[in-house]
């Protein structure tokens, strides 16, 4: 169907425009959007969907880095002091 982006706008715009696939996705993500586009997602894999109102807003964090903080201070060159290259 394309990528990421072009399938999370496609599922934003249906649910905008169709009340009942908008209920049925805020109800059970995953086979709202395996229906309308398709797509097979793994075991396992879960999709979280959030309605904003005029009170309501939902922030979504980007995962965790896979380095640790020390690592992560490392490369920004926040580590002295120590023998090996400074990134």
């Amino acid at each position: 169907m394309g990528s990421e982006a072009q399938v999370r706008a496609h599922v934003a715009m249906k649910a905008t425009e169709d009340d009942d696939f908008r209920t049925r996705l805020v109800a059970d993500p995953r086979a709202a959007i395996e229906k309308e586009t398709g797509l097979r997602f793994p075991d396992g894999y879960r999709i979280h969907v959030h309605e904003e109102s005029a009170t309501d807003a939902h922030m979504v964090l980007p995962p965790r880095p896979e380095l640790s903080k020390e690592q992560l201070d490392r490369i920004a060159g926040g580590h002295k002091g120590h023998d090996g290259p400074s990134w």
